[in-house]
């Protein structure tokens, strides 16, 4: 029977697997006395020659037996292998249970964690544990423990990768020389919070209660390291080093929020980690998960304090030729309302608040809005600096225009709207508003002057006269017209309401006296040989030419470094990754 299948009747194979046992127990037991009882018996026969020598032969060799299992306590020199044959049958009994048990989560794509986030691995049928833990007893009776918790984690271990398989984790292998900074991973940072979330709170957790009801009887020591081997084997170590690989990537300001997310996932898994891996078994997990903790608050911590520094240093670089908003003054706004987001701020405050604490320093509550303010006062700066730098009087106020209203209406509404409070946006609404009155006064509100009806009333000196005088009067408006337009249809406008709102009022300074002095005196002009010289543009054609102002070219450069505008981000973070 003990060379059977176990799987037909496992009790019966166990009741006669301990049988046997007992039997050579019996033996071991009294093999001292079983050797004194055939030395005798064969002595005896030798002396009276009342045996042949085949039967001789054959008690001399369970003497030897009995001699070597004396000797070295090796069952097999009594029961020629069959206890150890028969414990090879358990041994893959156990597999068997575990394997044809062992399902993994169905899950087709990485979209189902929404729906199948609370849906565990199924643990192994009651029956199932009761028939392990039987076997167990006897294997470790017989000093197989390590093989059947070897035999375990293989099993487990690999229902667990089996089950994750479907999450595409391939990107938990990437090494930090496949990519160039964080943003272009940002996706995989996004699914690697869920995805351990998924498997910490679901696979891990019933890999350890599963462990605790198959070995329970045998200690916590035994199932611990046995669920310890299985969440190591199964990806929780990778998913680990993949924190670290962000946390080593360059340093730019899109990390930091990165590492905020990082620090998020961990802190809402911190009692799970520390139920499931706080055992002394599970000491490479514990360290590997300091040592990430470490670098993902001294990392995020780290960029915030140099954001001030990167934007200051943006100082000396040329203003945009265009008038336009720098990029920088976009992102860096855009930024600072992401960090004092709800669901940033309260990480970005509690990890500043351990990383003073590291250092016995104490997080006082307003340092985090004094920084944010700081930064803001730096980009107020640094424009002030870039229209001192603009080589045009008239480009430094359309500069200053464009940014001021930018602020406002980007701000008013936000949570850093709220904490520079309405009189700090409503000084840059008026800001914007002074810049556009000296803007349309001192450029575009000077054209009509140079169509002045002075000597033309009632052709005062004559017709040919007023002829020469409407000739050089258009002439006189066409190259200021050109100068000016050649210039200034060169900027732009990012915000679509203010350049509108810009181009009207320049339509409405320039065309009504235009159109009326062309009404009056065009027809002085009109029939002249070179009229096409004076008579330059129709009101139309002008109208048109002046709503077209400001708009954004289809292949704007950036406003630094002169690199494409694809990525509103390319040139701080590569400006900023150069300073840190």
């Amino acid at each position: 029977m003990l060379l059977s299948d176990p799987q037909g009747d496992l009790p019966g194979y166990l009741s006669v697997l301990k049988r046997l046992e007992e039997a050579l127990r019996f033996l071991e037991d009294n093999c001292g006395l079983a050797i004194q009882w055939l030395e005798d018996i064969v002595e005896y026969l030798e002396d009276n020659s009342v045996a042949d020598d085949r039967y001789l032969g054959s008690l001399k060799s369970c003497l030897k037996d009995l001699r070597g299992l004396q000797t070295d306590g090796k069952r097999s020199h009594i029961d020629g292998g069959l206890l150890d044959a028969a414990l090879d049958k358990l041994e893959g009994e156990f597999r068997r249970l575990l394997t044809e048990h062992s399902v993994p989560l169905p899950m087709s794509s990485q979209s189902s964690l929404g729906t199948q986030a609370c849906i565990a691995p199924s643990p192994l049928p009651v029956a199932v544990i009761q028939k392990a833990q039987a076997i167990l007893g006897r294997l470790i009776a017989n000093k197989r423990l390590e093989r059947c918790i070897s035999i375990y984690v293989e099993v487990r271990s690999s229902n667990v990768r089996a089950s994750l398989q479907a999450l595409n984790l391939d990107y938990l292998e990437i090494s930090l020389s496949e990519f160039n900074d964080v943003q272009s991973i940002e996706n995989y940072i996004a699914q690697w919070g869920k995805h351990l979330e998924f498997a910490v709170k679901h696979l891990f957790e019933a890999e350890y209660k599963l462990c605790n009801d198959v070995f329970e009887r045998l200690g916590l020591d035994v199932w611990m390291g046995c669920f310890a081997k299985i969440a190591a084997q199964a990806g929780i170590l990778a998913f680990l080093q993949f924190g670290m690989t962000v946390t080593e990537s360059k340093k730019d300001p899109i990390k930091l929020l990165k590492l905020l997310d990082i620090f998020a996932s961990l802190n809402r898994l911190r009692l799970d980690f520390n139920r499931l891996f706080g055992g002394a078994a599970c000491a490479e997990i514990q360290e590997l998960t300091r040592d990430l903790i470490k670098k993902v608050i001294d990392g995020a911590s780290e960029v915030f304090w140099e954001l001030l520094v990167q934007v200051e240093i943006q100082r000396e670089t040329p203003p945009p030729p265009d008038g336009s908003v720098p990029k920088l003054v976009s992102f860096v706004t855009d930024y600072c309302n992401r960090l004092l987001g709800d669901d940033n701020k309260p990480i970005l405050t509690q990890v500043l608040v351990i990383h003073r604490s590291w250092k016995n320093e104490k997080f006082q509550e307003g340092l985090l809005i004094s920084e944010i303010l700081n930064i803001i006062k730096a980009i107020e700066q640094n424009l002030e600096s870039w229209a001192k730098a603009c080589p045009d009087p008239m480009l430094a106020n359309f500069f200053m225009m464009n940014n001021h209203w930018h602020l406002y209406k980007h701000l008013k509404g936000t949570k850093l709207g709220e904490l520079l409070g309405d009189a700090w946006l409503r000084e840059h609404e008026q800001y914007k508003e002074d810049y556009m009155t000296v803007l349309l006064t001192e450029s575009w509100g000077q054209l009509p002057s140079h169509l002045s009806r002075e000597g033309l009333i009632l052709f005062s000196g004559g017709r040919a006269t007023a002829r020469d005088l409407v000739k050089k009067r258009l002439k006189s408006f066409n190259e200021a017209f050109d100068n000016m337009y050649s210039k200034q249809s060169k900027w732009v406008m990012n915000e679509k309401d203010l350049r509108e709102k810009m181009t009207q009022l320049i339509v409405q300074a320039v065309l009504p006296v235009y159109r009326s002095f062309m009404q009056n005196y065009g027809p002085l002009v009109e029939k002249d040989q070179s009229s096409s010289k004076y008579a330059k543009y129709s009101v139309q054609e002008l109208e048109i030419m002046l709503a077209s102002l400001y708009q954004q070219k289809p292949a704007r450069y950036g406003s630094f470094k002169g690199r494409p505008s694809g990525n509103p981000l390319a040139d701080f973070r590569r400006t900023a990754s150069a300073v840190m």
